[in-house]
């Protein structure tokens, strides 16, 4: 498992690096200990937030779909399981703060099982849904994210 975690990681900061402008990357190293993510995934929370770069420890549980017009995310999905839609058109979005959009959920899209291991990336101005995680109740994951000029 640290193995598929260690590859996960690498993959998700490839991606993150090659989509974004070498001189904004964050330009000091950050160490975060167990118990700091653990609290983290525990509650919620940002465990990095440095120069545009958000990493996010949480748990989701089925809610509303949303769409951020200028954040990029790396999901690394750490325990639990769920339904996950991308793409497709939101129902009733509504602005909820600055290029932030919420609504009920998304006509259409794609469907994805996310379960412990896997990787999904959901660029900016896509629409994204957690529609069910009834089955474990929630999905623990890390978040990394990436804001765009």
């Amino acid at each position: 498992m640290k193995t598929l975690f260690a590859l996960a990681t690498l993959l998700s900061m490839t991606v993150l690096a090659a989509a974004v402008n070498a001189g904004d990357f964050p330009k000091k190293v950050h160490y975060i200990d167990h118990e700091k993510t653990t609290a983290a995934m525990y509650k919620g929370g940002r465990v990095i937030e440095d120069a545009g770069l958000i990493v996010i420890a949480n748990r989701a549980v089925q809610r509303g779909a949303e769409l951020h017009k200028k954040t990029n995310h790396v999901f690394i999905i750490m325990d639990g399981e769920a339904e996950f839609i991308t793409g497709g058109t939101l129902i009733e979005p509504r602005e909820t703060a600055p290029g932030q959009i919420r609504a009920k959920g998304i006509e259409g899209g794609v469907s994805h099982r996310l379960v412990k291991g896997v990787v999904i990336t959901i660029p900016a101005n896509t629409p994204h849904w957690w529609k069910d995680t009834s089955k474990t109740g929630s999905v623990g994951y890390y978040a990394v994210n990436y804001e765009d000029d």
